[in-house]
């Protein structure tokens, strides 16, 4: 079993935790955010482990097959696309979801990378706006977080 865990800050903060049994089973991701506003959240993984201008300079979602984006159940997806977290009326988004593409080990590894969550809700490609099919229009990165390995 392979665990990691990211420590997002910024204008939301939250801890999400990773973990993956085996290379061939799906991620288990789980966490919370808190100091959203109520409501839908765009929350993708971004290509690049680097925050040293904010989110910012996490790059675009992580995307190694070069496909449009979609929604976590959608075939032709990014890897990082994991669709929305819901805020509830205290601000908090509870996270827990699985995940086939993404890996903690392997060739998706996402390890290193950065977990981003977004002030709009994300479309899933299916919003017509110019953004849809790249970013799901989901809007300005309100906090973000490397990827790191943890302990058991």
């Amino acid at each position: 079993m392979v665990k990691a865990v990211c420590v997002l800050q910024g204008e939301c903060r939250g801890t999400i935790y990773f973990e993956q049994n085996s290379e061939s089973e799906p991620v288990k991701v789980t966490g919370q955010v808190t100091g959203l506003n109520p409501g839908l959240h765009g929350f993708h993984i971004h290509e690049f482990g680097d925050n040293t201008n904010g989110c910012t300079s996490a790059g675009p979602h992580f995307n190694p097959l070069k496909k449009e984006h979609g929604a976590p159940t959608d075939a032709v997806r990014h890897v990082g696309d994991l669709g929305n977290v819901e805020a509830g009326p205290n601000g908090v988004a509870m996270v827990e979801l699985t995940d086939k593409q993404l890996q903690l080990q392997g060739a998706h590894n996402i390890i290193g990378r950065t977990v981003v969550v977004h002030a709009d809700p994300d479309d899933l490609g299916k919003g017509g706006h110019e953004l849809s099919k790249t970013t799901g229009n989901a809007g300005g990165r309100l906090g973000c977080g490397v990827i790191g390995i943890t302990v058991g």
